[in-house]
């Protein structure tokens, strides 16, 4: 009896063996390792993650990631420019290997798709006037402040549902809200964080300061297609290995808090 048991596990253990073998065979990973290639989806045009230069090269963010991703495989890298509404059927029908494209981590897309650990958020931040430099949305939020955001957009919403005490006033337009803080018109205001982060390094610099604190979270991931556990470990142990080693912070003090890349773009 123990003789058969025995045969059965080692059996099972085979049959389990293989099948590993083969859910490898077929990765992602070993494809691209195989191929010698990473194929990259991405839509220039989402300031500082993704854009294209004075020469049409793409260049940004997610693009130094991607170079990173690449060298860290041994591969050589190939960004393939895209539409936003039609990159998740790229992906599903082979055309890249994977999305990285300043994409929001939804459920609703994560029924289609697999995610890998968030690597940013870029949640609504604060541009305000220079004297509040170091404080905080609470440090706003009394009865003498003035918050400017855009109508109908998450900073609303974010900013509807934080600040009880301030006066809230809304705008159709990101320039038309940035120009009312500058104006001393408005205390501050609340919207996206690659926006603000840009418009302080360019022509807000030295006029308004950035708060930088998220005050919502909004995950960005990249994406694969399912049944890819191989490509989606070695994804998140790269993402945590350059939050670590220091090449995480390097890239983004490059396009978040420096502005040298801005003479490139504009």
């Amino acid at each position: 009896m123990k003789k058969i048991l025995l045969t059965l596990i080692l059996l099972l253990s085979f049959n389990l063996m293989a099948d590993d073998i083969k859910l490898w065979e077929k990765s992602t990973l070993n494809t691209i390792l195989q191929r010698g290639e990473l194929r990259v989806a991405t839509e220039p045009g989402y300031m500082p993650l993704e854009m294209k230069d004075k020469k049409g090269n793409i260049i940004g963010f997610d693009i130094d990631l991607a170079k990173q991703m690449a060298k860290a495989m041994g591969v050589k890298l190939t960004v393939v420019s895209t539409t936003f509404d039609g990159i998740i059927a790229g992906l599903l029908t082979g055309k890249y290997d994977i999305i990285i494209a300043g994409m929001t981590i939804t459920q609703k897309r994560n029924l289609k798709i697999n995610f890998s650990n968030s690597y940013l958020s870029i949640g609504q931040t604060i541009l305000a006037q220079n004297k509040y430099a170091g404080k905080t949305w609470k440090d706003l939020d009394n009865k003498e402040s003035i918050i400017v955001t855009k109508l109908g957009q998450t900073g609303e919403i974010v900013t509807r549902k934080l600040f009880k005490k301030a006066k809230i006033r809304t705008f159709d337009t990101e320039a038309e809200c940035v120009q009312e803080v500058m104006n001393g018109n408005a205390t501050a205001f609340v919207y996206d964080k690659p926006y603000n982060a840009i418009f302080v390094s360019s022509k807000g610099k030295d006029r308004v300061t950035h708060l930088d604190e998220d005050l919502s979270y909004e995950p960005l991931g990249m994406a694969v297609r399912k049944g890819d556990p191989d490509f989606i470990n070695w994804l998140n142990n790269f993402i945590n290995q350059i939050k670590h080693d220091g090449t995480y912070d390097k890239i983004y003090t490059k396009w978040f808090k420096r502005d040298k890349w801005l003479k490139k773009v504009i």
